[in-house]
């Protein structure tokens, strides 16, 4: 089976469990599923984020997801609790639908990683 197949078919699963447990039933979309990856890395579950702290969730998530890929790499947690990366490496220019396909996969392997899909 190709990669680009196991990709899609983990993905469907991955959005069908997710948008079960966290959207009612309704379909959770990439940026949904990245501010899902947010909150879990930060944390602190049970609180409403104000508008730029949904943002600044959506920035841990994509360097927490990129970290394996080596262009993010964990720094400290502040007094806050919330975590800082740094880059390691400039991401290349891709189209979007490059990046679209490059978030799916290191979603996909973040939540294969804490044995949420398999």
């Amino acid at each position: 089976m190709s990669r680009d197949v196991v990709l899609k078919e983990r993905w469907s699963q991955l959005v069908e469990k997710l948008s079960a447990q966290f959207a009612d039933g309704d379909t959770l979309e990439l940026d949904a599923i990245i501010y899902l990856v947010g909150v879990q890395e930060l944390g602190q579950y049970h609180r409403t984020y104000k508008k730029d702290e949904k943002v600044n969730l959506m920035h841990i998530a994509i360097c927490r997801l990129l970290e394996p890929y080596g262009y993010y790499e964990f720094e400290f947690f502040d007094e806050d609790g919330w975590p800082h990366y740094k880059v390691k490496e400039a991401l290349p220019p891709l189209k979007a639908g490059e990046q679209t396909v490059l978030m799916k996969d290191a979603i996909v392997t973040y939540f294969l990683e804490k044995h949420i899909i398999k």
